[in-house]
């Protein structure tokens, strides 16, 4: 029962490690792949660079999208897109 007792710090210290910091990064990382399968042309996005554009063309062969700004089309990789912030840009405005 004494060997318990020294472990169980150790023991409490990993599960608050798994609660508060993996498991969020696994739901998230969920989450992000969703979010870039379910890209569809015309969404408007913003990049995690900050690239504000609309998606013109979906390539499911190497993950990318093509994405057409003001200065022109760019091909970029779906897990640049940031998906919280592509999130708010398509949510309507509330009054």
């Amino acid at each position: 029962m004494g060997d318990l007792g020294q472990f169980l710090p150790l023991i409490l210290i990993f599960a608050v490690a798994y609660f508060f910091m993996i498991r969020p990064q696994m739901k998230r990382q969920k989450d992000e792949k969703k979010f870039a399968e379910a890209l569809q042309k015309g969404d408007k996005i913003i990049t995690k660079s900050g690239l504000y554009g609309k998606v013109v063309e979906l390539n499911d062969k190497d993950f990318s999208c093509v994405i057409e700004t003001m200065a022109g089309r760019l091909k970029f990789d779906r897990s640049a897109i940031s998906m919280e912030l592509s999130k708010k840009l398509n949510t309507p405005a509330k009054e």
